[in-house]
């Protein structure tokens, strides 16, 4: 431990020379959206006359990287998504034939892959080393220390430009076999301003959250325009899989105290943070935010065991009976399951009784020309959230309360959020599935 830094040189090597431990037949594993090592990746693909059928898994890929983008490097790489990003939506559009999707429950998104096939090399980033020795696995442990500790190698992205972060985020140098460096900005995510239908919504969704609440909201201007209808509220505590800027706002505001919470009281608790710069300013050396890994903060056995926990997610679409489709319209995946059943199930199954499962989303899609709430789903969408996890379904219109209702109640109470111009074309087709 006492020669940690020599450990620390002699670790060190070139992004090129890293890459050259791919070995033909690799599942490499790297870090997600913040964590994103992007040197690394951006390097991959010169392996390509080199390896066949390797496979990196990834979560909302931020670059359109060569090795899943161009047609020839089929049978050479795969990306294996575990939620769609532009690129790889445009890799698959394309034809290209370089990407797929993975089914998941991110609480057990490492896990089951581990199960499926220990990872040959983990790809991360993390800070510079500390006076003791240890880096800091920054912005995200969602998955990347179970995979870390699991790897057979471990190449670590150091960037200086990073914040250290507290809880479960800390690595030894001596527990990582090789470093690079790459001391670029970490990648941000534009703050969506929320439209005068999001502000809609953001205040209907405020209505069902009482003061004292532990939170979770997903990202997009429909959860910017909720946070920024919490004003008014007061105690709120955090327990969610992603920190953004909005919970910064409301904490700055003295919305968000933490001191309701039943779990780590006084703490916001995260799996990974995506944001602005401001963000990670704020985070870094900042021991009122607890990082823990996916598979502990989005259990749900673990969600649930907080005060009047409140889940808020979008959707693409609903069907009458409340099946929420948020992933894929028809046999196209458009995104990924990621935290949503994870923490809709917990915050239903809340201790107290008081939890809520929220899904929120716009009446209409394309322009107004589609309804969102439809009889039912087109053939092949994916169920992201059953109909029995979710408790109100939110538009501009108003709440649809789905909890205890029957088929019949349901219906009725979306059609009345559905927008005005497809009400009596709903009304009609209900009627014909025996829902009316």
């Amino acid at each position: 431990m006492k020669n940690w830094n020599k450990d620390y040189n002699q670790r060190l090597i070139s992004i090129e020379e890293a890459v050259e431990h791919i070995k033909s037949h690799d599942d490499i594993i790297v870090g997600q959206c913040a964590s994103e090592p992007q040197g690394l990746m951006s390097k991959i693909h010169l392996m390509k006359d080199r390896v066949e059928e390797v496979r990196v898994f990834s979560v909302l890929t931020l670059q359109p990287y060569d090795f899943y983008m161009k047609q020839e490097m089929k049978g050479h790489f795969e990306l294996a998504s575990w939620f769609h990003a532009p690129g790889s939506r445009k890799a698959l559009k394309e034809g290209v034939g370089t990407v797929t999707y993975v089914p998941n429950m991110l609480h057990r998104a490492a896990i089951d892959r581990m199960q499926a096939k220990t990872p040959n090399i983990f790809f991360g980033t993390c800070t510079p080393p500390d006076s003791k020795g240890f880096v800091s696995l920054s912005l995200g442990i969602t998955y990347e220390k179970d995979i870390l500790e699991a790897a057979k190698l471990v190449v670590l992205e150091v960037n200086e430009n990073l914040p250290r972060t507290y809880g479960d985020t800390h690595v030894h140098v001596n527990d990582v076999d090789f470093f690079v460096e790459n001391h670029q900005e970490p990648p941000t995510l534009p703050v969506t301003e929320p439209n005068d239908t999001d502000q809609a919504i953001g205040n209907y969704v405020a209505e069902l959250v009482e003061d004292g609440s532990t939170i979770q909201l997903g990202i997009g201007s429909i959860p910017n325009a909720a946070a920024l209808a919490l004003q008014g509220k007061k105690d709120l505590g955090v327990h969610t899989e992603m920190i953004v800027d909005s919970m910064v706002d409301l904490y700055e505001q003295g919305v968000i105290t933490n001191k309701k919470k039943r779990l780590f009281k006084d703490k916001f608790v995260c799996t990974f943070a995506f944001g602005s710069h401001k963000l990670y300013q704020w985070l870094d050396d900042n021991m009122a935010v607890e990082f823990q890994r996916g598979s502990w903060v989005n259990d749900p056995s673990v969600v649930r065991r907080n005060s009047k926990m409140v889940s808020l997610n979008t959707c693409l679409m609903v069907d009458l009976t409340g099946q929420v489709a948020s992933e894929s319209i028809g046999t196209t995946q458009y995104s990924g399951t990621g935290g949503q059943t994870d923490t809709a199930v917990g915050a239903k199954e809340g201790y107290d009784g008081l939890g809520k499962s929220i899904i929120a989303c716009h009446s209409t899609a394309k322009n107004g020309t589609v309804s969102t709430i439809t009889p039912t789903l087109p053939e092949g969408t994916a169920v992201t959230l059953h109909r029995s996890n979710v408790d109100h379904i939110v538009t501009e219109y108003g709440i649809a309360y789905m909890r205890g209702r029957t088929v019949r109640e349901r219906t009725q109470n979306l059609i009345a959020v559905a927008h005005p111009d497809f009400r009596r074309e709903l009304t009609t087709q209900a009627q014909e599935l025996g829902y009316l």
